[in-house]
């Protein structure tokens, strides 16, 4: 959520916002009730305070004159009521709009309508060039009996999948590589609930807009999240912390579910667009400094990539355009793991600042040196996803007898196995 007072200050640094970011929202419509709340706000104040002051001197009127005074205190409290009526059916109308609008992006975001004018930063790795023909992961695991895609479909429907055996190990395996190098970074590890209610996917930016995207617990209120930043960064909801303990570091294991609505037809086969998948997520709290964020974005990033080189997997980074970034974000950078199946880098990874979009529509503050209470910046990052990142490991370590060798940093956790091989 944005400071309602920039944008009165500056409405058309958020009319330009929307531009860059795509969006129609309506803020000449907000403003329009931002001035009727604060009118009838004045409005029902002066009421009050003449009721006070009608009040307090009855009692010293002689009889003849109370009920003059008495007449004009029921006119009064007839005009709070009236005033207040009005102000709760403004104010929902405000809240509604507020969420609509976008924050506005950081000026060396790059400007751009989609995905195509993301621009790359840089590029880490070699792409493997293979002296046979290689397979893509699909094959490769059904051939090696590690992925049953078929039989999931029958279970769930289009977009699901099962791992079995090595495959089911392998992707546990990524995720406590990953897990593990956080937790040895100084991140606290977290175990969240993954089916929240509306208020906190709203609080973190993702409903109104996106629950389209969203699996609904409509009875409850509820919804599965879509990642585990939704809960870690609403964990200090509605509380004030202290400037001395931030930054806050998390990381968070979970199931992640989504619906890939509008995405009928797009990347059917595989492992690529799914339902539901686990993610290692990084997410910080850090002042309202927007050097401290930066430089914190910067940490996050260096952790994704310190996983992929672990893995010995090329990547490349893209810093996302303006109307690929989202509502809430300030700058946002994807990174990109190279995929053989699909001729090119496929997303794995993506790393957001938000600033103080999600602290504001959570209430999520902390008391600076000075007393004063402020909003934190919030920033996340994925850190492994699985089983998209079973991807290019496969294709990437796939032999020409079919088998695939397991980077070594992942052996440890799947009982010293150097291999997948068929049955």
């Amino acid at each position: 959520m944005i400071d309602i007072k920039l944008l009165r200050e500056n409405p058309d640094m958020f009319r330009q916002a929307a531009a860059d970011k795509n969006m129609k929202v309506d803020i000449d419509a907000l403003l329009n009730v931002d001035a009727e709340i604060r009118q009838y706000k004045t409005k029902l104040q002066d009421v009050k305070t003449a009721q006070n002051e009608a009040g307090k001197s009855i009692a010293k009127l002689p009889a003849e004159e109370k009920s003059a005074v008495i007449a004009e205190m029921a006119r009064l409290k007839e005009q709070a009521r009236q005033y207040e009526e009005t102000l709760e059916r403004l104010e929902p109308e405000f809240h509604e709009l507020m969420l609509l609008m976008p924050q506005a992006p950081h000026p060396d975001a790059p400007r751009g309508k989609d995905d195509t004018q993301n621009v790359e930063v840089k590029r880490v790795g070699k792409v493997r060039e293979f002296d046979f023909q290689p397979k893509d992961h699909v094959t490769l695991g059904e051939e090696l009996d590690i992925i049953d895609i078929p039989r999931a479909v029958k279970l769930a429907g289009s977009r699901n999948f099962i791992l079995k055996g090595a495959g089911c190990l392998l992707h546990q395996a990524v995720l406590r590589l990953a897990l593990d190098m956080m937790v040895g970074r100084g991140y606290t590890p977290m175990t969240v609930p993954v089916l929240v209610n509306d208020s906190v996917m709203e609080g973190t930016g993702y409903f109104p807009l996106g629950r389209e995207q969203a699996y609904l617990c409509e009875r409850d209120g509820q919804a599965l999240v879509g990642t585990a930043e939704v809960p870690v960064t609403a964990y200090h909801s509605d509380e004030i912390l202290s400037e001395a303990e931030l930054p806050k570091k998390y990381v968070a294991m979970s199931t992640c579910f989504r619906r890939e609505a509008g995405a009928a037809g797009k990347d059917t086969r595989g492992l690529y667009r799914i339902h539901f998948f686990d993610k290692v997520e990084q997410v910080i709290l850090c002042k309202a400094d927007p050097q401290e964020s930066a430089r914190m974005h910067e940490e996050i990033i260096k952790n994704s990539e310190d996983l992929l080189q672990t893995l010995e997997l090329p990547y490349r980074i893209l810093e996302v355009c303006t109307g690929d970034m989202g509502q809430g974000k300030v700058r946002m950078y994807d990174i990109e793991t190279w995929m053989p199946s699909r001729k090119s880098y496929g997303e794995t990874h993506s790393a957001s600042r938000f600033h103080d979009f999600q602290a504001r529509r959570l209430n999520l503050r902390y008391k600076d040196e000075n007393g004063k209470n402020q909003f934190v910046h919030t920033l996340n990052n994925t850190v492994v996803a699985s089983p998209r990142i079973l991807i290019p490991i496969l294709e990437l370590n796939q032999n020409a007898d079919g088998s695939v060798t397991i980077p070594k940093a992942l052996r440890p956790y799947m009982g010293g196995m150097e291999k997948i091989v068929k049955k």
